[in-house]
């Protein structure tokens, strides 16, 4: 054991004589003896004594040797000369009244050195703290960051005060505060609560230290303080000193947080292509531009003019994609625009797009596909995927999304793949188990068609959402423009462009077998809850668009009674002034119509079997003294037109 020396002092190490010399060296350090010491030393034969090197130098290597107290041995002459004399032994232990008094002194002697030792050690700290360079600047800042920071507790004018107080401080000393990690806060509070003027300031001071304050590890946080509060001027100080540096540090543990924000929050289209272009290769970070027209990241362009490029292009945007996959940083937006990039330009079939939709499922953990699916470039990553994929490929898929297929539906971007979904797996069975149930909240085991209170909150909420009534009413309405964005028809044409070429099934029967999954829940649900879903718009257009193109006729001629039940004089006062509404007024026209008009043909398709709306309406509006000329005076008189025009009707 390092320090520490044993005394043979048994009685057969005095017998065979020891010839060492006893080693000389300073004075010995007396300590107290505890208790359980004594009785150690009388009842074991190799005591330990611990050295203090603290205390000692010199030859005896850290060991510290009896004192003169303790009981010595005898030589090895006398012990020749004498054999016949005893050993004297060591006492025993003291009795036990009088050492706790000992042992009190020896406590309060080392509580008192500890204390003394730490008030020194403190002492030293604030020593070399003054020391350092803008010591009392900073002390300053620091005390008037803690009134500042209070938000609630400062009025406006001392506010006011204290951040005039604060910048004369800092001004033309704002580098030497955002490299520390306390002194950067004073500075971030500044920019806080500073006015325009004051943030430029800031920024000019900080110009050609933004790339150096983006890698540092608590000054990247002041960057995004300043591209948050700061006008195009000051954007336009920090992003241009990126350029050239993009590919190190998207690889930066620090600073690739900091790129990616800067890309997807506050650049310009042009900053954004400029930044991008650099993952295409060395050549791209030096010359940035090619002639005098817009940037353009466009790498389909950019291959078709140079068409000789195009093996090193793919090769760098490959590697550095595959590097930050490897990593696990998949959330970066500027990561799934260069993926978009890169799979819109593989052909299809070819060994490249089997290694890049490997890439997308090796990950075990998922976490890129999750992260794919709620950026626009990434969802159109993954819904080309989809379409590109085989049988497997999409199995593999859309079982990383299981459990947030909800969170998929009310995201502006993740309900596209749900739609890629209905258009492009073949498996309606696995279509209807992945989706179907998680948008519904049903489990697996359920077999009918009841909602409980929960579940029907749910879709409640999902039907009136702008985002996730969309993966609800697509298999209904199709390609409609009055539930799809143009962007979303736009994929969608694409995806269509491509399963013909890789599913095999008719895309009419699909349709027709996710629409006998959805229909049964669906009707029951509007059958169920017709009061609530009228008060709103989206409530009324989910309705219509269930009901014409639902498939089971039994379950229609229910909800067709629901409906026309809001027209009877007991319903509630919230849904008489509901039928009032423009978009309850729509809903009944076009179910007593029977079909949605056509613009092209100028027509009205009728769904088949015929719904029998009219008449059910007819039958219970005039069984209301004057309730029919109520509606045909009123809000809703063109649903009086509409019976009037509707075939079958009578």
């Amino acid at each position: 054991m390092p320090g520490v020396k044993r005394k043979d002092i048994s009685v057969s190490g005095i017998q065979n004589g020891s010839s060492k010399k006893p080693k000389t060296g300073p004075p010995p350090l007396h300590r107290p003896k505890a208790p359980i010491a004594d009785l150690e030393t009388a009842t074991d034969s190799d005591p330990i004594v611990e050295s203090d090197t603290t205390e000692h130098s010199g030859d005896d290597d850290g060991v510290s040797w009896p004192s003169d107290d303790e009981d010595q041995e005898e030589s090895p002459a006398s012990r020749n000369d004498n054999p016949d004399k005893k050993v004297p032994q060591r006492q025993s232990a003291p009795k036990k009244d009088s050492k706790p008094q000992a042992t009190t002194k020896q406590s309060d002697g080392l509580q008192t050195s500890s204390k003394e030792a730490h008030a020194k050690q403190k002492a030293v700290a604030q020593e070399r703290k003054a020391a350092k360079p803008n010591a009392d600047p900073i002390a300053r800042t620091k005390k008037l960051w803690e009134r500042l920071r209070r938000k609630s507790h400062i009025p406006r004018e001392e506010r006011k005060q204290l951040v005039a107080e604060l910048f004369d401080i800092i001004t033309g000393h704002v580098k030497d505060f955002v490299l520390k990690h306390d002194s950067v806060r004073v500075v971030q509070t500044a920019i806080k609560y500073a006015n325009l003027d004051q943030r430029r300031m800031i920024a000019r001071e900080l110009k050609g230290e933004y790339r150096g304050l983006a890698e540092s590890r608590y000054a990247k946080f002041l960057l995004g303080k300043l591209l948050v509060h700061g006008d195009k001027e000051i954007r336009d100080l920090i992003v241009p000193e990126f350029y050239g540096h993009v590919r190190r540090l998207i690889k930066h543990p620090e600073a690739s947080w900091i790129l990616d924000d800067t890309y997807r929050g506050v650049a310009t289209p042009s900053q954004k292509a400029t930044m991008l272009r650099e993952w295409y290769g060395a050549e791209f970070a030096i010359f940035k531009t090619e002639g005098k027209g817009p940037v353009s990241a466009e790498l389909t362009s950019i291959l078709k003019s140079h068409p000789e490029k195009r093996k090193p292009i793919m090769h760098a945007l490959h590697d550095l994609i595959n590097l930050l996959v490897q990593k696990k940083t998949t959330g970066f937006t500027m990561l799934h625009d260069a993926m978009l990039q890169y799979f819109q330009n593989i052909p299809a079939g070819t060994e490249e797009m089997t290694e890049f939709l490997e890439l997308l499922k090796g990950d075990e953990e998922g976490d890129l596909l999750k992260n794919l699916a709620f950026t626009k470039s990434g969802a159109r990553v993954v819904c080309l995927a989809l379409a590109y994929g085989n049988a497997k490929d999409r199995k593999q898929i859309l079982r990383v999304y299981k459990g947030i297929v909800e969170s998929l539906a009310y995201d502006p971007y993740g309900h596209q793949l749900i739609l890629a979904a209905y258009d492009v797996v073949d498996d309606t069975v696995l279509t209807s188990k992945s989706i179907f149930q998680e948008l519904l909240g049903k489990s697996s085991s359920s077999s009918d068609n009841i909602l409980d209170a929960n579940q029907t909150q749910s879709l409640l909420n999902a039907v009136v959402h702008i985002n996730a009534r969309i993966p609800l009413l697509y298999l209904f309405a199709g390609t409609s423009k009055a539930i799809l964005r143009a962007e979303d028809i736009e994929l969608l044409t694409e995806i269509h462009g491509i399963r013909t070429k890789t599913s095999k099934k008719d895309p009419t029967a699909r349709r027709k077998e996710l629409l006998a999954q959805l229909s049964p829940p669906l009707l029951a649900f509007i059958a169920n809850n017709a009061e609530e879903l009228v008060k709103s718009s989206f409530g009324c257009q989910f309705m219509t668009e269930v009901i014409l193109s639902a498939v089971g006729e039994g379950d229609r001629e229910a909800v067709v009674e629901a409906i026309v039940a809001l027209t009877s004089s007991d319903a509630p006062q919230e849904v008489k002034e509901a039928l009032d509404a423009p978009s309850a007024g729509r809903m009944f026209k076009t179910l007593v119509q029977g079909g949605r008009y056509n613009p092209k043909t100028r027509s009205v398709e009728l769904t088949q079997p015929a719904l029998g709306f009219a008449d059910m309406l007819f039958k219970s509006l005039e069984g209301q003294e004057g309730k029919v000329l109520e509606w045909a005076t009123g809000g809703n008189s063109f649903v009086v037109v509409g019976l009037w025009e509707a075939q079958g009707f009578g």
